[in-house]
């Protein structure tokens, strides 16, 4: 089995922006588990553990979605649920070009037996996972209002296998994906 997750890479610039603004969260007392900048992306689609046999089909399915690139930036530090707030992120921008992208994704990828999304997708790069909530937190978060964090042309995809460790994920690329 393979744990694996479709993502778009951001740029080096992006994700200094992003480290920068991590710092700055490291002053609140909330316990916070941080992203290593250099891992953070926009994740598109989760798929889980996954069987190798299957990973060739899925590579398949992947490398004929028909896209362009487009540009990227990151915008506003929120958190997914304000009444209950378990990960801390960076909005991304683009005028809906990433979601059009996802919907790509998940019609490539269902036929392979994978479930479409309930929830609407919504492109974002993790900073921050909150392990345990407290108010503080967005006292932290509006020290960072009005700021962007960077810009970047996204010219492809990924296939990415992640591997858990205790030192935290390690991420391979299995296809790369370039329009």
């Amino acid at each position: 089995m393979v744990r694996a997750f479709v993502a778009l890479e951001l740029s080096g610039e992006i994700r200094e922006g992003i480290r920068a603004a991590q710092e700055i969260l490291r002053g609140c007392p909330v316990r916070l588990t941080f992203v290593d900048p250099p891992l953070i992306h926009i994740t598109m689609k989760f798929l889980g553990e996954v069987d190798e046999r299957i990973v060739p089909k899925i590579i398949a399915a992947l490398q004929v979605i028909p896209f362009v690139p487009f540009t990227v930036t990151a915008g506003r530090v929120t958190v997914n649920n304000p009444r209950r707030p378990h990960t801390v992120w960076c909005e991304i921008e683009d005028g809906g070009k990433s979601r059009d992208l996802f919907r790509l994704v998940e019609t490539a990828l269902e036929p392979l037996g994978f479930l479409r999304e309930t929830r609407p997708f919504t492109p974002h790069a993790t900073l921050a996972r909150v392990k345990v909530p407290d108010p503080s937190l967005f006292g932290q978060i509006d020290l960072l209002r009005g700021r962007t964090y960077g810009s970047c042309a996204v010219t492809g995809l990924k296939l990415k296998k992640s591997t858990l460790t205790p030192e935290g994920p390690v991420y391979e690329d299995l296809l790369v994906v370039a329009w």
